[in-house]
């Protein structure tokens, strides 16, 4: 015989909001600078090409695609440090969603680029 038991949770009238430092932004972002380097390199050796002409320029112009896209995010970097220096949190917050889900992309384009080379 299972018992039933009542429960009551109580329900906050707010959720508090959570708020990150503009240091902690600053190195989230930079940690997705990291991945995206990363993840794009990887595509890259899958075969997939670059889909960004700014940054497929820099690759050219560099020489390699690393010292390419090193440069490329070292400027997002830079531009990064002067939203942290400024104040500009929610600009911050914005661009860490974007790489994020960049960095997703560039996994799917990995996966397609694997998966294509693969044969049964």
């Amino acid at each position: 015989m299972v018992d039933e038991m009542n429960v009551t949770v109580p329900i906050p009238r707010s959720i508090p909001s959570v708020t990150v430092s503009g240091a902690r932004l600053f190195a989230h972002f930079s940690y997705l600078q990291v991945l995206d380097v990363l993840t794009t390199l990887a595509f890259l050796l899958a075969g997939v090409q670059e889909a960004n002409p700014l940054v497929r320029w820099s690759m050219l112009a560099f020489g390699t695609p690393l010292q390419g896209l090193v440069a490329v995010k070292m400027g997002a970097l830079l531009l990064a440090l002067l939203c942290w220096w400024r104040g500009r949190y929610a600009l911050l917050r914005k661009a860490n969603v974007f790489f994020s889900f960049l960095v997703a992309w560039n996994l799917f384009c990995l996966i397609l680029g694997l998966a294509s080379r693969v044969r049964p």
